[in-house]
């Protein structure tokens, strides 16, 4: 008797360890949002912020990393899910018109020297799905380099004031950026 209960008690203890979950891991490339409120309209990115991780000079270009994307030269500008913007109001995007709502955020880096921003159509899609056919449009960004390694892409949403704002992406060695105008 003595025996079964103490095997049942080491059952009983090994079924209790097995539904506890082990603590996971910080996730490889983290959710992040930039917001800002201009004019009273809220405009939002959210997007997961992948690393450098040691492959700086690897990442960009016909040979990068990101060339191995399927849908390169298109780029989800971010990890995992597609990366989404969210605007309360019209924006002027650099001279694209962009109509309140929801939108997908890729960026066209066959030339690492001129990215061009694309705003897409498509929402709620993994970052490696795009249909060129959904694109609202493209805009050319205005390309600078950061003055050191940028380690966690980020992107950067900031009132210049007077209804005007400007978007950046930066990550790696790279900054690419563009104003805009609340409508």
């Amino acid at each position: 008797m003595k025996c079964l209960l103490a095997c049942s008690s080491l059952l009983f203890a090994a079924a209790l360890i097995a539904q506890t979950a082990a603590p996971k891991a910080p996730p490889l490339s983290p959710a992040a949002t930039a917001s800002v409120t201009i004019a009273g309209h809220a405009i939002t990115i959210d997007y997961s912020s992948p690393a450098v991780r040691g492959r700086a000079g690897k990442l960009f270009g016909k040979d990068g990393r990101i060339s191995q994307d399927p849908t390169y030269p298109a780029w989800r500008a971010g990890a995992n899910t597609a990366t989404k913007l969210h605007t309360d109001a019209e924006l002027d995007l650099g001279g694209l018109i962009v109509p309140k709502g929801d939108y997908t955020l890729f960026v066209d880096i066959s030339d690492p020297a001129q990215w061009v921003l694309i705003v897409n159509k498509q929402v709620g899609q993994w970052g490696t799905v795009y249909d060129k056919a959904q694109d609202l449009g493209r805009v050319t960004m205005l390309m600078e380099k950061p003055p050191a390694l940028v380690e966690n892409l980020k992107y950067t949403l900031r009132d210049l004031g007077g209804g005007k704002g400007k978007l950046s992406l930066l990550w790696e060695n790279l900054c690419g950026s563009i104003s805009f105008t609340v409508k």
